[in-house]
């Protein structure tokens, strides 16, 4: 397998998600355990790494400062705006004024005096993707961002925000858990030349073996809020991972391997960003890089993993009106 691209720069095809290092799927990370990990990835050659300023209300970002700012120069950063927390809710704040003095926190938060990859994390209803995209071109003018990003759009958005200025990768949830992308923006992706980055590519932890508990979900835990792990649906969607241990045993990987490998497979243009706490998955993770699939094999966990095979939805209601991805028409209410 070799480095794929995001604008001018070739990253290993595996990136790093940071997100769960500080929130959303328990506790953070003590802070030496997380530190450690970071450094781990950079040592194996993951150089793709992903934050935000929403996780951890800003701190994942101090994370990456403390723990690797000392090797700036050796990983392509990504980070994003728009989603943020204020007084302890989230805000959607897409103006122009408000990008650019968010871009401000997080250089200053990673230490930084530039930020590779700089995405809006959502779009926002009340404000034109063109004002908000021309901000972002603004930020590339003046040095403070090198790409610009977008996150969980669709094709139409995606569209209307390269005609205002490059845009040099897209990130949304994709992995044979869902499929959504393969509706429109992937192939749009290839069409302009734009990275497909892939958030959650092991389904949350549901493509693994063991797969993830939701019994053993801790405190804040945000997957209790995704109805594919409520109790009355994931029973019926751990009845999909037979086939998926079979065929990774074919391969000899574990199944997030598989999954990963899955992703690589669809495009040049794909980059997957698992996340993980722990060193030895992580370490499965970057080496599922170097795992090319057979044509057949792909062939069988497309038929195996339909986009109807899923029981539950993706996102609840008030999730899925926070963003502008494409659903099949048996996931549509009007349907």
């Amino acid at each position: 397998m070799t480095d794929r691209k995001i604008g001018d720069t070739m990253v290993w095809p595996i990136g790093l998600g940071c997100m769960n290092l500080s929130h959303a799927y328990g506790p953070p990370t003590p802070p030496e355990e997380a530190s450690a990990l970071l450094n781990s990835a950079l040592d194996q050659g993951c150089n793709f790494l992903d934050t935000a300023t929403i996780y951890g209300a800003g701190t994942n970002e101090e994370l990456i400062a403390s723990s690797i700012g000392h090797r700036r120069n050796e990983c392509f950063l990504a980070s994003k705006c728009v989603l943020a927390v204020k007084d302890g809710k989230r805000v959607l704040d897409a103006r122009p004024e408000s990008i650019k003095a968010a871009c401000d926190a997080s250089l200053k938060r990673l230490n930084t005096d530039v930020i590779d990859l700089y995405y809006m994390h959502r779009p926002d209803p009340n404000v034109p993707i063109e004002d908000s995209v021309g901000a972002l071109s603004e930020l590339v003018d003046a040095g403070k961002i090198r790409f610009v990003g977008l996150s969980e759009m669709g094709a139409g958005l995606v569209r209307r925000a390269h005609a205002v200025h490059p845009i040099a990768a897209l990130q949304t949830e994709y992995s044979l858990w869902v499929r959504n992308p393969e509706i429109a923006v992937l192939e749009l992706c290839k069409e302009l030349g734009i990275a497909f980055v892939a958030f959650s590519p092991v389904g949350r932890g549901f493509l693994a073996d063991p797969p993830y508990d939701p019994a053993s979900m801790q405190d804040g835990d945000m997957r209790r809020l995704f109805p594919r792990f409520s109790a009355e649906n994931y029973p019926g969607n751990l009845a999909l991972l037979e086939q998926a241990r079979s065929l990774a045993a074919e391969v000899g990987c574990t199944v997030a391997q598989l999954a990963l490998a899955w992703l690589l497979a669809k495009g040049d243009h794909v980059l997957p960003i698992p996340g993980t706490t722990r060193t030895d998955h992580l370490k499965d993770n970057i080496e599922a890089g170097r795992i090319t699939l057979s044509a057949h094999i792909v062939e069988q966990l497309d038929a195996h993993f339909t986009p109807q095979s899923a029981v539950g939805p993706r996102y609840a209601p008030p999730m899925q009106a926070t963003v502008d991805t494409e659903r099949f028409n048996f996931e549509r209410d009007d349907a």
